[in-house]
């Protein structure tokens, strides 16, 4: 054997070492790249929270994704074309002209089988413990490239403003909120979810958008006590109310000057009649202003989460809400909030609450107009729109662009709605049902 033909030999070996060598670090990167994306950053932060110093460089890595992705795609892009060209060179010395054509198809097998699908189904399966796993080198690797990946995205932004498309560098695709959500419904779809589970944690979920004006007692149905009325009314008023706490108000209903509890009534008058000798006279030295408690006002724009925590800090479960101009709109409890989470909280004193929505023989659903939508969709399952209205009787009327009579019939959103009955300019009862599929 000559030299040339030695010297053939060790090229040969080398450049072959070279490419094998290649395709194991393309591997690496695509697989880095599936991992490092699919792995669940709650359960990177569980790992990292008993102490894993990988899962907790997995998830400083992931705040950047961009900047992770362009590291990782760039370094593959770089490894994949040089493997190629030394393959490319290795065949052609090999074969001739013939090697362009079978360096491209031996490539692209080995690419494609050994460099992409099988790491990325690894990473897939076994994504949290290959993210942690490849953390380290990837830190490097983002490290070494992240002058020229700064480059690139620069270069980018400039190309894709040039075609009106702006983007924010801070902008997350999914926030972790509508991750949670999605993957709840979609888990409720496929039934591993409960339909009363969905509901509840959609619930919690949703505190943080919805508003105190959205589940808030309207003032219209608010019992409410005169403060000028005898101590016999009053102590009647309260004692047939369902409430233990009633808003008291002196000369006009929105002058509201404190909110009375039945314990603290009961206790005023037992203390009363002790000391006078009798209940008849301990009722003549009665005044409700001096056992009402200072009331607690709110904005209607305070949302739901804000509310309960207010709630939970100053120890009180009632509040009345007022709008931008200090008018009174309504009142709200953290049962109220609490019913936003669990459903329908009822007690021996709701006697009608389990009737607020009731199946007709005829298919027709029987309902408040004062219910809400968001009520109405949980009891039924259905997905009316909530957006400008918040009760069913609001939704129609915002509907109908007008306040209908009783008897009027609409249709909308893919349901027939009925006006039952009418109080005033309220919607009081409605029937709905949803409308049959067209054949």
């Amino acid at each position: 054997m000559d030299d040339t033909a030695t010297l053939y030999d060790a090229a040969f070996w080398i450049t072959a070492s070279a490419i094998l060598f290649l395709l194991v670090l393309s591997a690496f990167f695509s697989g880095s790249e599936t991992a490092l994306t699919a792995a669940s950053r709650g359960k990177l932060r569980s790992q990292a929270d008993k102490g894993s110093r990988s899962a907790q460089r997995a998830l400083d890595i992931t705040e950047d994704n961009e900047r992770l992705i362009g590291s990782v795609l760039l370094g593959n892009n770089l490894v994949n074309i040089l493997a190629t060209s030394l393959a490319t060179a290795l065949f052609t010395g090999l074969f001739g002209d013939n090697g362009v054509a079978l360096a491209t198809l031996v490539m692209t097998l080995l690419v494609l089988i050994f460099a992409e699908v099988l790491p990325k189904t690894y990473a897939i399966t076994n994504a949290e413990a290959a993210a942690a796993g490849v953390s380290a080198p990837i830190s490097v690797v983002i490290t070494v490239f992240a002058p020229l990946v700064s480059a690139v995205r620069l270069l980018v932004r400039l190309v894709l403003r040039i075609f009106g498309v702006r983007t924010d560098p801070d902008s997350q695709i999914l926030a972790v909120r509508e991750e949670i959500a999605g993957a709840i419904s979609l888990g409720h779809s496929e039934g591993v979810v409960e339909k009363e589970d969905r509901d509840r944690l959609l619930g919690a979920l949703d505190l943080g958008d919805r508003t105190v004006e959205e589940v808030m007692l309207h003032r219209s149905r608010i019992e409410i006590i005169n403060a000028e009325d005898s101590p016999e009314d009053i102590l009647a008023q309260c004692l047939e109310s369902s409430h233990t706490r009633l808003p008291v108000y002196r000369d006009d209903p929105e002058n509201i000057i404190g909110i009375i509890h039945a314990k603290d009534l009961l206790r005023a008058v037992h203390k009363l009649s002790v000391t006078a000798g009798s209940a008849a006279e301990g009722l003549r030295e009665f005044r409700i202003a001096d056992v009402a408690m200072k009331p607690y006002f709110v904005p209607e724009t305070t949302t739901l989460d804000d509310q309960m925590r207010q709630f939970l800090k100053m120890r009180t479960h009632f509040a009345l809400v007022v709008d931008e101009y200090g008018s009174l709109q309504g009142l709200i409890t953290l049962e109220d909030i609490l019913e936003e989470i669990v459903g329908e909280i009822t007690d021996e004193f709701d006697a009608d609450a389990e009737h607020s929505i009731r199946k007709s023989e005829d298919g027709q659903y029987l309902i408040d107009g004062a219910m809400t939508i968001r009520d109405l969709n949980r009891a039924t399952d259905w997905s009316l729109p909530d957006d400008e209205a918040n009760t069913v009787a609001g939704l129609v009327i915002h509907e109908a662009q007008s306040i209908p009579t009783v008897g009027q019939v609409f249709s909308f959103h893919g349901f027939r709605f009925e006006v039952v009955a009418r109080k005033e300019n309220r919607i009081t009862r409605l029937k709905i049902r949803p409308l049959e599929p067209v054949a």
